[in-house]
């Protein structure tokens, strides 16, 4: 089969292996022939680290087309969703039936394959506040890919949302994800949140800690505005206040049924991914210098063909 592996005299450190082996699955493990894979940020700093003929690769969409040995899992021929830890940029890859969900016939698998990372980690940071019926929740780092799937649910879950964006010209885009106000700047918003939902770190984190109601929650993912030192008067400044960090933060067996939460409201409508790159799984060179040079927002999704 074919598939993408590190060559670090390759362009870009990635190369395109023709003959590369099947699959071997592992019992409670089904093979996905794959239409679709979403590329994340980290990736990019993956592919500078690892050994040579690593296979990269998370986020994948496609179809069952070898079942799993111990029966566990869907069918095959049955569409699916998978976060696996690496060779989703492949023709086929092995996922364990826990960490992959059915989707609809109503959900495209580019829309599928953006889920994984950014949608469970958006998930798993809404579920940090408990109920969000009627409460404040803060988005930074809003026009992100976690940021925008954080904003809908958010919203899906009865919230008040502030968005908060780096620049006025990104307003629009977070307002179009569902959010009831955008700001540049904290103090321009209503406070009192009960959550955060924090991509940005840095001093935005210190600064959300003031706007926090008693016994606010954060839920941290990202650090995109550098290191966050907290003193003593931040930790003070709110009643009570929680910062979670959300790196691996869940049971890897529980991603399965998350991801098919997602998938269902991707097919009802209540969820839209933003796709910000569409295209052919021969552009990845191209797409990780555009994704480095940060010329792509929004998700970016290749189809395998």
């Amino acid at each position: 089969m074919r598939s993408y592996i590190t060559d670090p005299d390759a362009p870009r450190g990635l190369r395109l292996d023709d003959s590369a082996p099947d699959p071997d699955p592992a019992p409670g493990e089904a093979v996905i022939a794959v239409e679709a894979f979403g590329i994340n940020r980290g990736e990019l700093a993956l592919l500078t680290v690892r050994d040579r003929d690593w296979r990269p690769g998370q986020d994948v969409a496609g179809t069952v087309v070898t079942p799993a040995a111990d029966g566990t899992g869907p069918g095959a021929g049955t569409r699916v969703v998978a976060i696996v830890d690496g060779g989703g940029w492949s023709e086929r890859v092995a996922c364990p039936t826990n960490r992959l969900a059915p989707i609809d016939d109503a959900v495209a698998a580019v829309d599928a394959a953006a889920l994984p990372i950014a949608g469970l980690t958006a998930l798993r940071a809404l579920r940090e506040g408990g109920s969000l019926l009627g409460e404040r929740v803060l988005v930074t780092a809003a026009t992100g890919a976690v940021g925008q799937f954080a904003i809908q649910l958010a919203r899906a879950a009865g919230a008040r949302v502030t968005a908060l964006v780096s620049r006025p010209e990104s307003a629009d885009e977070a307002r179009a994800a569902g959010a009831h106000v955008v700001v540049t700047d904290l103090g321009d918003g209503p406070g009192g949140y009960r959550l955060v939902c924090d991509g940005a770190g840095g001093d935005v984190l210190r600064e959300a800690l003031h706007h926090l109601a008693p016994h606010g929650v954060i839920a941290t993912y990202g650090a995109m505005a550098g290191r966050t030192e907290l003193g003593l008067a931040d930790l003070l400044s709110v009643a009570n206040p929680r910062i979670v960090g959300l790196v691996h933060s869940e049971p890897p067996e529980l991603r399965g049924a998350d991801l098919g939460v997602l998938a269902d409201l991707v097919a009802s409508g209540a969820l839209r991914p933003r796709i910000g790159r569409d295209g052919d799984w021969s552009e990845v060179r191209e797409v990780l210098d555009a994704m480095a040079g940060q010329q792509v927002r929004g998700k970016v999704v290749l189809r395998v063909s």
